[in-house]
């Protein structure tokens, strides 16, 4: 038996053969050729070819409900028409090179000034233009890799795998994941999360006379053995029924509280994207929706989305899980998150630049639009406002002003508006240092913990790089946190976490120990989260009565101050496919 390390994406256990997956590999010749035109006419039939592909892959995820992996196709496809991109392909067979050799010098470029950037985000999308430049390869060589995952249920071994390649795999056959390289921001990462995979990366042993072999991949301890031997085969074995036993027990939970051993109540949430959530909501029985991430809306859209197309979106969560608290979180664009009709800068430092609030305050129309459609659609359920990345206090009067505003005209129009509660997100040190005042101004906090991780530790989340540096248990993260909901209820305003810490089983108690409201997490993540709450006694703690009441709409009193410029439009490839 042999055992090799990686880094886990996701936990469980995988047991089976295992399937080397090799993508062909093609010996591409430098000999010139006299028909130019009939490279470029093949060049052309390929591209439309693989645009189809993209297009149908793209149609593929949203029909299955993932559209953020959706997006991915999407960006393959407006790469197909970039005419930076074509024209320097063409240009290369005009010399009289092969279609095969323009497009593995021309994409290749284009990979390379990806690579050579120095944001991590951008780095990594030089994989989405070998991605794309692989399929065209494959369509000029006339490659046949539908059977590249084999025929049997198998982990599933390879150096890396490419979103096209990801999502084509017949999930049936998947046992589990193990790549030699990849990242847990890559593409197949989330894919291999939304699926619920066992997956490892960045084991660096693959080798080829793994293939056929018999293997344990084990999530749980980052690791996958090598012809196991008998003991490791049983206690995994066990291990895994116990999984499978669990999860039918955790179903046991629906319709319970949410209440710990001596009495104390914890609101549970969950985070989502969009309507196409609704029925997780429901399934895991989450108590309300703590985090709907409205930025999806505009992803998802390739144009601007207009007030009735968020109004619907919003209404239909709202009315559908009725009388649920439904919080929903103002457009968090910015940083790695891109949409190209919005036109934005490429920045050096793109989380500490024009993102969210900011560009909300800046894009007053654009704000509007998503402020009245919110209003519009609270008078279907219970609804929650929240803005993101707020540092300031100035900031959370002039969102407030504004809604009050959009609030005004809508009544004037005869629209009728619901009950209302207004929270804004502590991600940043500089709102929780200042949680005291800001609660002054707001019914309740959500402490963002991926991002207040982000910029207390100076650790850029994105970076693979710096995986090992990022502690999210870090003593300065967890002190924030607790001064936060100390400051929060000192002032009658409730707190939740909606971050990736919510969701951590071994920080649970430490939360309700610091008298927490709600813990807002991935829908699959709340009946586990019930179980670890169920277990638990606080009885030899003093914990504060959670605090519930929403208060008095305060008037504005502070003026900001300057504000930032009009971002300009970005040139180019880079500008066209990400932002």
């Amino acid at each position: 038996m042999h055992a090799y390390k990686g880094i886990k994406i996701v936990n469980g256990i995988a047991i089976g053969k295992i399937k080397l997956y090799k993508a062909p590999v093609y010996e591409i010749s430098d000999e010139l050729v006299s028909d130019i035109k009939a490279e470029i006419d093949r060049f052309e039939a390929a591209r439309v070819k693989v645009q189809e592909q993209q297009n149908a892959l793209y149609e593929k995820e949203m029909k299955e409900g993932r559209k953020d992996t959706a997006g991915i196709f999407e960006a393959h496809a407006m790469m197909l028409d970039d005419d930076d991109l074509i024209d320097s392909c063409k240009e290369i067979m005009s010399e009289g090179h092969t279609a095969e050799y323009a497009v593995r010098d021309g994409f290749e470029a284009a990979a390379e000034m990806f690579r050579n950037m120095d944001d991590p985000y951008f780095q990594a999308r030089s994989a989405d233009v070998i991605d794309i430049k692989n399929s065209m390869l494959d369509v000029l060589f006339g490659a046949d890799t539908e059977n590249l995952q084999g025929t049997e249920p198998a982990i599933l071994v390879a150096d890396d795998l490419a979103p096209s390649e990801t999502v084509k795999l017949d999930k049936s056959l998947l046992l589990g994941l193990v790549t030699r390289l990849g990242s847990s921001n890559s593409h197949t990462a989330i894919l291999a999360r939304s699926m619920n995979w066992p997956t490892l990366i960045q084991c660096t042993d693959i080798s080829d006379d793994w293939d056929g072999k018999f293997a344990i991949l084990d999530g749980y301890n980052s690791c996958i053995y090598i012809d196991p031997d008998k003991p490791t085969v049983e206690a995994l074995t066990a291990k895994q029924q116990e999984d499978k036993e669990k999860e039918a027990k955790l179903q046991e939970l629906k319709g319970k509280p949410s209440i710990t051993k001596d009495g104390y109540k914890v609101r549970l949430y969950a985070n989502i994207g969009g309507p196409k959530d609704i029925n997780a909501v429901r399934e895991n029985d989450a108590e309300g929706v703590g985090l709907f991430r409205s930025e999806f809306v505009y992803l998802n859209s390739k144009t601007d989305p207009t007030e009735d197309e968020q109004f619907e979106a919003y209404k239909r969560v709202l009315e559908s899980l009725a009388p649920r608290l439904i919080i929903i979180r103002t457009c968090d664009i910015g940083a790695d998150k891109t949409i190209d009709y919005m036109n934005l800068d490429k920045e050096e430092n793109p989380a500490l630049g024009f993102r969210a609030v900011r560009i909300c305050l800046t894009r007053r129309d654009f704000f509007k639009r998503q402020l009245r459609a919110l209003l519009r659609a609270s008078a279907y359920g219970n609804l929650g406002i929240m803005f993101p990345m707020i540092i300031s206090r100035w900031e959370v009067q002039e969102c407030k002003e504004i809604l009050a505003t959009c609030k005004k005209e809508l009544e004037a129009e005869g629209a009728t508006i619901g009950k209302y509660e207004i929270g804004i997100m502590i991600e940043t040190p500089a709102a929780a240092l200042c949680a005291d005042e800001l609660a002054e101004e707001v019914d309740f906090f959500s402490l963002g913990t991926n991002d207040l991780t982000q910029y207390t530790c100076a650790i850029d989340r994105q970076s693979a790089n710096l995986e090992r540096f990022a502690d999210t248990h870090h003593p300065a993260v967890l002190r924030l946190i607790r001064e936060t909901i100390e400051a929060g209820h000192r002032h009658n305003t409730w707190v939740g976490i909606c971050g990736e810490l919510g969701a951590d089983p071994t920080l649970t108690e430490e939360f309700l120990k610091w008298g927490v409201d709600e813990l807002s997490v991935n829908p699959k993540s709340i009946l586990p989260l019930r179980e670890n709450v169920r277990n638990i006694d606080l009885s030899k703690y003093k914990i504060p009565e959670p605090k519930a009441e929403a208060k008095e709409e305060v008037k504005p009193e502070v003026k900001p101050e300057a504000k930032p410029a009009e971002a300009e439009k970005p040139k180019g490839l880079l500008g066209r496919l990400f932002g």
